[in-house]
């Protein structure tokens, strides 16, 4: 047979494609998958598919579970996530965690729109699973201490074949939106998605079988899935997963277990960089800093810098990807700011309010086309149509394009505000100020105002044992802005309201006005 024909019955629908664990339980048995800090259990690739394997039979055959059910997981961060998923992997079910911060009601929403065949949950999670209105009798419930065993009880081997093929267009995993400024909507993820976002990463990261990282992000965000975790293990990689983030852990578990690349948004870097381990922390084993959320202020990249770290600033979301663009560490500082380019196989452009491409510099809605765009949103087709029109993806960001052709991200669509029939991006505004060395955090929002309709109110958090007035932060704001961009309020807060994601809650915000 030549190697055309080989090539031709190659079949992305294979039935064990899409089996990473399976593949790499056969070429490389030994080697680490991922270890769990809190218990200090770790487990090899050839031990982990034997017993996600075994949990996908006991799953399809105890509860009956075929292609395409909904399997709901309320809990926090535990190794279970990852064996759970890796088992709906295996059968065709679609694995949906829950954020385990939100209340019974806001919970209740999520079951009623998934319609789960099984419910699994924590124990600690128990009095909020008691006060829930919408499992439907057809819904199996399962505490999660029933299925221990499968992550660390003894597991004996079990002849195991899959009845369905999997496609590259079946949906393993439904992610819901935070929910900050309307109904959350589950974003669908297919394992094409997983597959060309995890060859985006690896080509411009240069992800090897040797890499090491920690995974700390909560499970029901695309950052914990699929920003390093599906990469690394579609690579045969390894991580450290932890219920939540430590920075002090964090820097210890990075020298001890030589990392080679590390993700995190710049809260959670800047946190770290306040660590008193910091300064002596051997960190030298990093190759990169994957840092998204937002851009990383030059101090910070200038700390990191000095420890020998190089920052990879990026851009995502659930809906895509979510590993979008790539700016190379060469670049951190002289393109502040900027996300970089698209990643290898994602086509993007950027479009006015009419569809017609903008001119460099000028700033328009960014919109996403490429293997890794959702199917669309979970029962939700008329919002899905809004949001993807022949194949690209409007993503409702505000961005513009360099001389260059870097791309830089202005602002949230949602976010900007009109002031005078003046459009005011509040990105730009907060920049300056967190420009100054006194200012910890700030975030700017339209307030309704009589003679303009909206004016900027910026909220600011101040570092500690540090002052600064009102009045210095206008002047501030005055040497670099337009007159009609400067805020009108400014209001010190303790801390700004973010999310599990780390972005700001605006809606919050304007509760205090």
């Amino acid at each position: 047979m030549n190697s055309s024909e080989n090539q031709n019955n190659f079949n992305m629908n294979n039935p064990n494609c899409f089996d990473w664990i399976e593949k790499w339980a056969l070429y490389t048995p030994n080697n680490l998958v991922f270890k769990d800090h809190n218990s200090n259990r770790s487990w090899t690739y050839y031990e982990f598919n034997l017993r996600t394997t075994a949990l996908a039979n006991y799953l399809k055959k105890e509860f009956k579970l075929k292609k395409k059910d909904r399997l709901l997981f309320y809990s926090i961060n535990r190794p279970e996530h990852v064996f759970f998923f890796f088992a709906c992997i295996k059968i065709g079910v679609i694995f949906v965690p829950l954020n385990f911060r939100l209340t019974p009601n806001e919970i209740d929403y999520l079951v009623t729109d998934s319609d789960p065949s099984l419910f699994v949950y924590d124990i600690t999670f128990e009095e909020k699973v008691n006060k829930l209105k919408s499992l439907k009798p057809k819904a199996q419930i399962s505490l999660l201490s029933k299925f221990s065993e499968f992550a660390f009880g003894k597991i004996k081997k079990i002849s195991f074949e899959l009845e369905e093929t999997i496609s590259a267009d079946d949906v393993v995993l439904i992610l819901y939106t935070s929910g900050t400024t309307g109904i959350p909507k589950g974003a669908m993820i297919n394992h094409r998605m997983l597959f060309w976002n995890s060859i985006n990463t690896e080509l411009r990261l240069n992800i090897n079988s040797n890499d090491h990282t920690q995974n700390f992000a909560p499970f029901f965000h695309t950052g914990a899935w699929n920003v390093l975790l599906t990469p690394f293990i579609h690579h045969g990689a390894s991580l450290t997963l932890l219920s939540n983030f430590d920075p002090d852990l964090i820097l210890r578990l990075i020298e001890e277990e030589k990392t080679t690349i590390f993700f995190g948004v710049p809260t959670m870097l800047q946190m770290m960089s306040q660590s008193p381990l910091f300064e002596k922390a051997d960190i030298s084993s990093i190759r990169y800093a994957v840092v998204g959320g937002a851009p990383m202020p030059i101090p910070l990249i200038n700390k990191w810098h000095k420890k020998g770290v190089a920052i990879r600033q990026g851009y995502g979301l659930t809906e895509v990807g979510p590993n979008c663009f790539s700016l190379h560490q060469d670049d951190a500082i002289r393109k502040i700011g900027s996300i970089g380019f698209p990643n290898f196989y994602i086509n993007a452009k950027i479009v006015d309010e009419n569809g017609i491409e903008c001119e460099k510099n000028e700033v328009g809605e960014l919109c996403l086309k490429s293997p890794v765009v959702t199917p669309g949103y979970w029962n939700k087709p008329g919002e899905t149509a809004k949001t993807i029109k022949d194949g690209w993806f409007y993503t409702g960001d505000m961005l513009r394009k360099d001389e260059e052709g870097y791309f830089y991200v202005v602002d949230r669509k949602k976010n900007m505000f009109i002031s005078g029939g003046e459009n005011i991006y509040p990105s730009e505004i907060e920049k300056i100020i967190l420009s100054n060395e006194y200012i910890e955090d700030c975030t700017v929002i339209g307030v309704p105002d009589e003679k303009w309709d909206e004016v900027g109110k910026a909220f600011v958090v101040i570092k500690k044992n540090c002052n600064i007035s009102k009045e210095q932060i206008i002047k501030i704001c005055s040497d670099k802005l337009a007159k009609y961009k400067i805020p009108k309020y400014i209001q010190f807060i303790e801390f700004l309201p973010r999310n599990e994601a780390g972005k700001i809650e605006r809606e919050k915000l304007k509760n205090l006005i």
